[in-house]
């Protein structure tokens, strides 16, 4: 086993014990070429977003259709590599993941069968992969969280490069286990090089970065002051003001999005692959199409503030819309380093 893969593998171990229990054994059946399987009204959902938000929509699901899902719940690299580690027994039908790294990593190991073209057709090039393996279901930008009576607005970085400069010391939050963070590094990886990434990485540590196991942790100690700011993901915000009974414009904490194409803007997705095995199963295809569909995706604008990939559903309300931000110039396609980049965030001293 490759070094790197040990490190993902050790990386998921914690995970995997508790969302994963029970699941190594079971063996996945191939249909024989040429035969359509009939709906047996179940699938199998690995799913690296967190279960409290996905949950509620899967029921939703299964009311409409008598579908029934047995989601199995983990972080997003634990999954990619349970996926990876079970190759074709795996009894996942789909996966849902929460970032296009990881469903890069799976698909570049030939695991997801191609999506028809009327399916990915729906979602935006820059939102799905070139191949078919793997379509968006939703975006999401990574932003600067700050607190105006810690950061004023004026004095805000203009790159995420920045913040390892003085002035920014023990002011940073991030989350290095978070798959959007490793997503950003790979980004900055494919956009800059290697060195830049291990350079950013090491003036991180080098400049005492809060580290958090989570972005909504980071955003709670952003809103009471205890932290200037953090690196995240837009959507947290929407969710914690949620949570508050709040709405976004009246929480403390504030958004900053990097403009001019800064890799700190990088805007990227939630989305879906189908495993092979389950190419031709109707009710697979059903639940790819209900992702895709205005329920699923006024779901994901309302109820996790997250963006619509699909024409026709409107953005969150307190978010600029996703066709007037500058994000930087790197292939969602690219970003499937997953082992990689795990590799350089430990090297740096972030990760344990």
């Amino acid at each position: 086993m490759p070094a790197p893969r040990k490190i993902l593998l050790a990386l998921a171990a914690g995970v995997l014990a508790v969302g994963l229990a029970g699941c190594g054994g079971d063996e996945a059946e191939t249909p024989e070429p040429g035969t359509e399987p009939a709906s047996d009204k179940k699938i199998t959902v690995y799913s690296g977003r967190s279960e409290n938000l996905v949950k509620p929509l899967l029921e939703k699901f299964t009311q409409q259709t008598g579908i029934t899902v047995e989601a199995r719940y983990a972080g997003t690299a634990a999954m990619a590599s349970q996926l990876l580690e079970e190759g074709d027994r795996s009894p996942a039908d789909a996966f849902f993941a929460q970032d296009a790294g990881a469903l890069g990593a799976v698909a570049k190991n030939d695991m997801f069968a191609p999506l028809p073209d009327e399916v990915t057709a729906k979602v935006p090039d820059a939102y799905r992969a070139k191949n078919g393996a793997w379509v968006g279901v939703t975006a999401r930008a990574r932003v600067v969280v700050y607190n105006p009576d810690l950061v004023p607005a004026a004095q805000l970085p203009a790159s995420v490069f920045d913040l390892t400069k003085p002035e920014w010391k023990g002011k940073v939050g991030v989350a290095p286990t978070n798959a959007s963070f490793q997503a950003f590094i790979t980004a900055v990886t494919v956009q800059h090089g290697e060195a830049k990434a291990k350079e950013f990485l090491a003036g991180l540590k080098a400049n005492d970065a809060k580290v958090y196991e989570g972005n909504a942790t980071i955003v709670q100690d952003v809103d009471a002051g205890k932290l200037a700011t953090g690196l995240v993901n837009h959507y947290y915000l929407g969710e914690m003001s949620k949570e508050q009974g709040k709405t976004p414009e009246t929480m403390k904490a504030k958004l900053h999005y990097f403009p001019n194409g800064d890799s700190g803007g990088l805007v990227n997705v939630a989305g879906v692959g189908v495993l092979k095995k389950a190419a031709e199963d109707p009710d697979v295809r059903t639940f790819v199409d209900y992702l895709l569909g205005t329920e699923a995706q006024t779901y994901f604008a309302e109820e996790t503030f997250e963006y619509p990939v699909v024409a026709g559903v409107p953005a969150p309300a307190y978010a600029p819309a996703l066709d007037t931000l500058t994000v930087p110039g790197v292939d969602l396609n690219d970003l499937d380093q997953l082992e990689a980049t795990i590799a350089l965030i430990k090297d740096s001293g972030l990760l344990p």
